[in-house]
């Protein structure tokens, strides 16, 4: 239900940060409960020996601003260390099948988990039960599952201690299904930026930021999704810096920003604008987009060759660090500007107006999110980013390359220490040598392939370090199904949610300590690490209350698990780095000493240090030794055909949201409040559809696989997107994802272009 008696439909005209965001942050602090240890943990995030966002992985700031927070970073910790508890007593008066249909929204904001929980399903309730017990009966019934048919799924804002233990535990147990939050969102990135240049992730810094002059966005949503970039976007325009946007939605943290930290601007400044020009681009339509950019700065060159003006091109670099551009230039030259205008959903002059500001630019960064990898030919979409970069030199050098912003605080961090299916990204024969054990090496499943298994009854069981797993995933009705048959399911969390409540044959709710607070074990007070978006780690110090005496920490938690399940290995101490995560540290500086020399000594370096790249001192880690243009296979990212009564469905987050966390019903830049059970639609499409702003409508899926999806009960919202482009909410509108419908390389869900019809 939601929060508010009634929906109001308004536009929003205020700009990014300024009143409205101190208006949201006191409006949910209340609510949750104001207490010292929320205001004291503001006071500290993201500084340094301070205590790191649960939120966004966006970097942290060697000198930070006197409020190193924003509005969604207020909104995750006021959430974490809520008044409110979800104790044995709340699970007597409510049944898991009760329980099961409330709002994600009521679930969570029930309140914090306080003792471990196990499924009666004789009462069809949790009952409280013993951590040892808990462990011993965890232990127990995993043993008799096939490892190999069991997930372990680990959300990205687990520390990297806690990662590193858990991927060494499954390893240890003989398996490697590690699905985790970049599985769902930038696994993309991950797959794509490894196979062109050799390095899964950012080639730039923070500091970059401060030495470039375009930045280059495409499908990223500042406002909401990373809102702290925005001083860092609001400085490189004040200094000159030309912002190109490309993203279907007008997005206000794109359009205009009035930093709360400044009196100034709080008072009688007006706003800054961000983006020197924005494009909106059709869902998918990114690639032509680029290929448009591409063509003309390539023409020009040609023009400036035949004419002996000067070349446009870095033809340098690209002789020296690149292989196949004359395939990718062959492509651009032939390339139609009719198709390429149909595709993106842009005019040529509008393409041609971005390929100019691309020309003058001496140093570019490319920014891009979701919008960008949640397609099926999502690679292809980042191949162009890349493409594009390299054209002028645009990568390996101050104040240029690919930036590209990830979500949760420590999904990065948790692939570089282990998180991962994959055999050639784990050290299996440094992990072999120090806890002398066999690894295994056969493939593990990633999220697309765990949820086949689910839903066709083969899985075993699963275990969730936090998330959401089964609200987030596609497919949700079938996997409802599956989910519920489980043999087995443990979970780890702060707080009641969806996941929870489709109990399979036994089923834990394990509740563990929230990042903000004190974690005190033998060896003192403990201290966590977390990598950010420009592979920088930093250390982080919870000092609020526990919300209840009987909580563990998540490195316990592990630890209990793995000592009920594994047999004894000396070279593993379990107990002994519990007591002292330093030694946890110790661990991943000996498994990984390239990336984390002196890992203890430089825990709380200010700004966090620098793990490294290679791609950066353009040392190219690929197959052929050098960065790699590639032509794409398509000129739209969708991966699926226009046809008559077909949209492309985009799923978002709200300005009230971070994932499958709800914090409230107000979509503020939207104009949107009250529900979330809307579809954002063009005007043109409504009055061809013969309705009206402010009907009821359904989607249906319109992915032609004989499966029915439907989502009913949305509004019509008459907003500003390209016609035959719809917006709508995830995860509600998870339901009309089909499971096959995701980036073909690296198994994303495809939510960014999702095939749909309008039921009236």
């Amino acid at each position: 239900m939601s929060d508010d008696k009634d929906v109001v439909i308004k536009e929003y005209t205020a700009p990014a940060g300024g009143w409205g965001s101190m208006k949201g942050m006191s409006k949910i602090l209340p609510k949750e409960g104001i207490s010292p240890d929320v205001l004291d943990a503001l006071r500290r995030q993201n500084k340094p020996e301070g205590v790191m966002c649960v939120s966004c992985a966006w970097g942290k700031p060697a000198k930070p601003h006197i409020a190193e927070f924003c509005e969604n970073g207020a909104k995750a910790t006021a959430w974490e260390l809520t008044s409110h508890r979800v104790t044995p007593e709340f699970f007597q008066k409510h049944s898991v099948s009760e329980l099961a249909e409330w709002p994600d929204y009521d679930l969570e904001q029930a309140g914090r988990l306080t003792h471990p929980m196990k499924y009666d399903a004789a009462t069809d309730k949790y009952v409280a039960v013993g951590w040892q017990e808990a462990f011993d009966a965890i232990g127990a019934k995993l043993k008799t599952c096939d490892p190999t048919k069991v997930v372990l799924y680990a959300s990205g804002r687990a520390s990297l201690e806690t990662s590193f233990m858990y991927s060494l535990m499954a390893r240890m147990w003989g398996q490697q299904n590690l699905p985790d939050s970049s599985n769902m969102c930038h696994e993309t990135t991950s797959v794509g930026m490894k196979s062109a240049i050799g390095s899964p992730v950012a080639t730039i810094q923070l500091e970059d930021y401060d030495k470039c002059d375009a930045i280059f966005v495409f499908g990223q949503n500042v406002g909401t999704n990373a809102p702290r970039m925005l001083h860092t976007l609001q400085e490189c325009r004040e200094r000159g810096v030309e912002i190109v946007t490309f993203n279907p939605l007008r997005e206000r943290g794109w359009e205009r920003f009035a930093s709360p930290q400044s009196p100034v601007q709080m008072t009688v400044g007006a706003p800054t604008k961000i983006s020197s020009q924005y494009h909106q681009v059709c869902a998918g339509g990114d690639i032509s987009a680029m290929l448009g950019i591409c063509k003309y700065v390539i023409e020009a060159d040609d023009r400036a060759q035949t004419e002996g003006g000067e070349r446009i091109l870095d033809h340098h670099f690209i002789a020296q660090h690149t292989v196949r551009f004359d395939d990718f230039a062959t492509f651009c030259r032939n390339a139609r500007w009719e198709e390429i205008v149909d595709e993106s959903g842009l005019s040529r002059n509008a393409i041609e107006g971005a390929a100019r500001v691309y020309m003058k630019a001496e140093r570019v960064i490319a920014v891009y999110g979701m919008g960008i990898t949640q397609h099926r030919y999502g690679i292809d979409s980042l191949y162009m980013i890349l493409n594009m970069l390299f054209l002028r030199g645009n990568i390996g050098r101050e104040g240029a390359g690919p930036g590209p912003v990830r979500g949760h605080s420590n999904v990065q961090g948790q692939r570089t220490v282990g998180i991962t299916e994959k055999t050639e990204l784990a050290p299996v024969e440094r992990l072999k040598e120090l806890f002398e054990f066999e690894p295994p090496t056969e493939k593990g499943w990633d999220t697309v392939e765990s949820c086949r298994e689910i839903i066709a009854g083969t899985a075993q069981g699963f275990v969730q370090l936090g998330g959401n797993f089964l609200r987030a995933t596609p497919e949700h009705a079938a996997m409802k199904e599956g989910w519920a048959k489980l043999p087995i399911a443990v979970h780890i969390a702060t707080k009641l949610n969806k996941s929870h409540l489709y109990p399979g044959e036994e089923s834990y709710i394990l509740p563990c300590l929230g990042r903000m607070e004190q974690d005190m074990q033998t060896g003192g007070r403990q201290a966590v690490s977390m990598e950010d978006s420009f592979s920088h780690i930093y250390g982080s110090v919870g000092k609020a209350t526990p919300a209840a005496e009987t909580l563990l920490s998540e490195p316990a938690i592990i630890a209990g698990i793995a000592k009920a399940l594994l047999p004894d290995n000396p070279n593993v101490p379990w107990d002994e780095w519990v007591g002292d995560y330093g030694l946890v540290r110790t661990a991943i500086e000996n498994v990984y000493p390239d990336k984390f020399a002196n890992f203890n000594e430089r825990l709380f370096v200010p700004g966090g240090f620098w793990k490294g790249n290679p791609a950066s001192h353009r040392e190219w880690q690929t197959d052929s030794g050098k960065a790699e243009f590639n032509v794409p296979r398509a000129l739209n990212a969708s991966g699926f055909a226009e046809k008559e009564g077909r949209f492309r469905l985009v799923t978002l987050r709200s300005n009230d949201q971070f994932n499958t966390t709800i914090y409230g019903y107000d979509d503020r830049f939207r104009g949107i409040k009250g529900t979330r059970m809307v579809v954002m639609m063009n005007r043109a499409d409504i009055a061809h559809l013969g309705i009206a702003d402010g009907d009821t409508v359904a989607l249906e899926s319109d992915a032609e696989d004989g499966i029915e999806r439907v989502v009913e009960g949305l509004r019509v919202v008459e907003y500003n997107i390209p016609e035959g482009c719809l917006g709508g909410y995830y995860p509600e509108l998870n339901y009309l994802i089909p499971l096959e419908h995701h980036a073909l390389e690296s198994h994303v869900p495809a939510g960014k272009s999702v095939p749909v019809r309008v039921r009236i």
